[in-house]
């Protein structure tokens, strides 16, 4: 095993509770997955690159969105610890991706690349389970998201956001928050007043 035990242990501790690994397979994962620091602002991936690395968050908090022609930002996921975060198309395609993803925090990662992801699966093919589970996880959620930004009001969408993301209500800025609820940080603001008036 490549990585130290303490950079490698959460993400081993979410494999164990999805189907406990063996000591062999802990030890792929060691080898395949290499532990990554990204600085809030930094960029893991640019719209136009291909994405080469599947990202696991062990600390701090990333971000998928896309930038519009007219300069507005469109948030289509964070990342907090134990998630996953990656341009699907571009990185199981190879094709240049659509999304950029960076850190809103400074954001502790363990990753994979595509050639260590397949070697895994041939190694270990608990894994190919695993990341099946995941990969429908991951379309379920994007489903779901699709189905709030066209049927949702504004007021749902920031439930919505409230039930998917109960740790980074305090953490994120609230530009950020908008930008995933698709509304003005002003909107937002009135957002939050009007409920927080029908909780009193």
């Amino acid at each position: 095993m490549k990585n130290s035990q303490k950079s490698i242990r959460p993400l081993l501790d979410y494999f164990d509770s999805l189907i406990p690994l063996s000591e062999e397979e802990k030890e792929l994962v060691g080898a395949k997955f290499s532990p990554h620091l990204y600085l809030k602002r930094q960029f893991v991936l640019q719209h136009g690159n291909v994405c080469k690395t599947f990202n696991f968050v062990v600390r701090g908090c990333l971000r998928l969105y896309k930038v519009s022609d007219d300069g507005t930002y469109h948030v289509l996921q964070f990342a907090n610890e134990n998630s996953w975060i990656l341009d699907l198309t571009s990185f199981h395609k190879k094709k240049q991706a659509l999304f950029n993803i960076d850190a809103l925090e400074d954001t502790h990662v363990m990753r994979i690349s595509y050639d260590d992801l397949i070697d895994l699966y041939i190694k270990a093919p608990k894994f190919d389970r695993i990341f099946r589970v995941l990969l429908e996880n991951h379309f379920m959620q994007q489903q779901e998201r699709m189905a709030q930004l066209v049927s949702f009001t504004a007021e749902e969408r920031y439930e919505a956001f409230l039930e998917t993301y109960p740790d980074l209500q305090n953490r994120l800025p609230q530009v950020q928050i908008a930008a995933y609820i698709g509304v003005t940080p002003e909107f937002l603001s009135r957002i939050r007043s009007r409920m927080t008036e029908k909780e009193s």
